[in-house]
């Protein structure tokens, strides 16, 4: 009877493509790695846009007047920034290092349990923007660990930052627009 129920009633998982539990964890791997690719590739390449633009800026614009591009409404000047945003905290750069080194951490760790393009792309913006800071503070003067963030972009009244600043704020927006909607970063979304 179970049989002729499972056969007439609702259909099995082999003619859903539902995966068993014990199944589950084989037969998403493969979607776990791709989403692992687009964490790993939009994470190159904030980290690359970001690392070359500042080696433009200080070549180019460093010790130089500030570039008018959008009259004085956006700008291109260079600034030293040892602190956090807006340049706060600037006697707690090794703090600042800590804590980038520790988001990474968390995203790598977090990376294992990821099957969501969204939270992957979000991901990749936070690690990409904190690889290229954390680049800063350990490699640029005054010394390891205690180096000042290369800032450029300079919009009227409103703090210079880089593009590092940016994809970690875009990647935050995306991280709570996801969080609203209910996805979590394994693909998983609640209907509260």
């Amino acid at each position: 009877m179970a049989e002729a129920e499972r056969v007439i009633g609702t259909p099995d998982s082999s003619e859903t493509g539902a995966v068993e539990p014990e199944q589950a964890t084989a037969a998403e791997r493969p979607k776990g790695r791709r989403r692992l690719v687009v964490l790993l590739a939009v994470a190159a390449l904030a980290y690359a846009l970001d690392l070359v633009s500042k080696l433009i800026v200080v070549a180019k614009l460093e010790h130089q007047d500030s570039i008018h591009v959008l009259g004085d409404w956006l700008q291109l000047e260079v600034i030293r920034n040892p602190g956090a945003a807006w340049g706060v905290g600037e006697a707690f750069t090794i703090v600042f290092t800590v804590i980038a080194a520790a988001v990474i951490v968390v995203i790598v760790r977090l990376a294992k349990k990821l099957y969501s393009t969204p939270w992957a792309i979000a991901l990749g913006l936070l690690l990409g923007g904190a690889l290229g800071n954390l680049t800063d503070r350990i490699f640029r003067a005054p010394g390891i660990f205690e180096g000042a963030v290369v800032d450029f972009i300079a919009p009227k009244h409103y703090p210079v930052f880089n593009l590092a600043d940016s994809a970690i704020v875009c990647g935050g927006i995306l991280i709570v627009l996801l969080s609203f909607r209910g996805i979590d970063p394994d693909g998983t979304v609640h209907k509260d």
